[in-house]
């Protein structure tokens, strides 16, 4: 499954803007962004895959091209996919970016595999 380069692009350019250190893991068919080491915003196919928390997810599911995170058919809560309809414009694209680095914080970060000697 391949992602989109173009929206990736974008999405590195605006955290070049704010001057965040990042990574990216290509994972679940798309590309995971992760910031202090913790999955903070993804691509996958066409769509922003949106870390942001509980009650932030409640608050923005009625914004344009929202949806709930359903990767592997079951709702993830604290995440929403964000179609190109949401993301059109650069401020809204923006938008989404701060949105999850303002939750990154308070994220969790994934346990660490422990490497075998």
């Amino acid at each position: 499954m391949a992602y989109n380069e173009f929206l990736a692009d974008r999405v590195r350019t605006v955290l070049c803007k704010r001057s965040v250190d990042f990574e990216e893991k290509r994972m679940f068919g798309g590309l995971c962004i992760l910031v202090d080491d913790k999955m903070c915003m993804g691509i996958i196919n066409d769509e922003l895959m949106a870390r942001v928390g509980e009650e932030t997810e409640q608050k923005i599911q009625h914004k344009e091209g929202v949806r709930p995170m359903d990767f592997t058919g079951r709702r993830m809560k604290g995440y929403a996919y964000v179609g190109q309809s949401g993301l059109d414009r650069e401020d809204d694209l923006e938008f989404w970016v701060d949105l999850c680095l303002e939750f990154n914080p308070l994220a969790k970060a994934s346990k660490k595999k422990k490497k075998k000697k």
